[in-house]
């Protein structure tokens, strides 16, 4: 089950494969393949607790047959699994036992039966000793939580990883559970957080159990377009030579980013339209779809009002090829959502900015902060004076 360098963990593979199996808009004729393929390596890893739970939810069709033939096999090889356990804990040092151990918890990742991988998992981590090779059993649980898309089983295991370090620990696991953590970040929507994760990690990736290089620069762009300052975005992604090196074989992401920061707003517009359906079908950002787009055009919009202290809807329209009536109701969604900080005279088609001025905000904070102990002392002295 460990992955090669480059090899992206086969039951992840697997899980974007069920995902996209499952949705609505990939075509009938890609599903017809996708279920293919699905079945084909359910099959050869007789992975009868999830074929059972498919074909229960009429993803895969039941084959009776088969699946009595997939449970016989597991059968067989956990008993030679136990008898190897028995053998080491008899004859073997105490590295064989682990190892032993370790193999059965393997097994029962490849065979998807969740709730007996962790218990097997926690007894191998029993007989291990080591904090590197108690971090591998970490990352074998967070495989696990991505695989199933349990969050509170990967937020524990990214915090026992971190109380983990605190023993020890190598750069090279560290900077891997930065990838990690920075996934679940992005899943859990706190793009900000896996923006700063992602950058941290663009010289020293070496995840390629969870996803190829190129899916990392994809979401390391994404991700911070929308939690960067323009100054920040120059400096960490425009010119980082890591992602200039990916970034174009990505259909639409250059564009999308070098549009953004050179104020190509009718480019920026064509890119973004680009990248909605690799969004849409990314595992991990499609339950975000909606707010990520409204996340993006906040950035946009905002950067070009920014330009101006009053702009006719029409200059705007024009700007971002789009008709007038596009861009009036888009403005007035996110205006009256407080995205925006403009009003629109229907009247002359002009937007006025009202950007809050920064010093008369800080002023506004730092009087209503200062009335808090004021009048906790006027209370105090009227309870003196009783």
């Amino acid at each position: 089950m460990d992955s090669q360098e480059g090899t992206q963990q086969p039951h992840l593979v697997l899980a974007n494969k069920l995902f996209l199996l499952r949705h609505p808009h990939v075509q009938d004729i890609e599903k017809v393949r996708l279920k293919d393929e699905v079945f084909s390596a359910v099959k050869s890893d007789d992975m009868a607790p999830l074929y059972e739970t498919l074909a229960t939810d009429s993803v895969l069709e039941r084959d009776q047959r088969l699946l009595d033939s997939m449970r016989a096999k597991i059968d067989e090889e956990i008993k030679k699994l136990d008898e190897k356990i028995a053998d080491a804990e008899l004859n073997l040092g105490e590295t064989e036992v682990r190892e032993a151990h370790l193999a059965k918890a393997l097994y029962f990742i490849q065979i998807g039966d969740k709730e007996k991988a962790l218990e097997q998992l926690k007894v191998t981590e029993s007989k291990t000793v080591a904090v590197g090779q108690k971090m591998d059993l970490v990352f074998h649980t967070l495989q696990l939580g991505f695989f199933y898309m349990d969050f509170d089983l990967i937020s524990k295991s990214i915090d026992k990883a971190k109380s983990l370090f605190e023993e020890g620990g190598d750069w090279e696991r560290k900077n891997r559970l930065k990838v990690y953590e920075g996934l679940y970040c992005m899943s859990t929507r706190n793009f900000k957080k896996a923006a700063s994760l992602f950058l941290d990690s663009i010289s020293t990736f070496t995840t390629y159990e969870l996803f190829p290089y190129d899916t990392f620069i994809f979401y390391t762009v994404l991700t911070s377009i929308i939690t960067l300052d323009r100054v920040s975005l120059k400096q960490k992604v425009v010119d980082a030579p890591e992602i200039l090196t990916i970034i174009e074989k990505i259909p639409y992401l250059s564009e999308f980013l070098n549009s953004l920061y050179e104020c190509q707003y009718k480019s920026f517009f064509i890119a973004f339209a680009g990248l909605t359906e690799q969004i849409k079908l990314d595992r991990y950002l499609h339950p975000h779809f909606r707010y990520y787009m409204r996340e993006v055009r906040t950035v946009v919009y905002s950067q070009f009002l920014e330009s101006y202290k009053s702009v006719t809807i029409e200059a705007m329209a024009k700007a971002f090829g789009v008709t007038v009536e596009f861009i009036d109701l888009e403005l007035s969604r996110f205006i009256a959502a407080g995205k925006l900080h403009c009003k629109i005279d229907k009247v002359a088609g002009v937007l006025e900015t009202n950007r809050p001025d920064a010093k008369n905000a800080l002023y506004q904070a730092t009087i209503k902060q200062g009335d808090f102990p004021l009048n906790r002392i006027e209370k105090l002295s009227r309870v003196i004076d009783l």
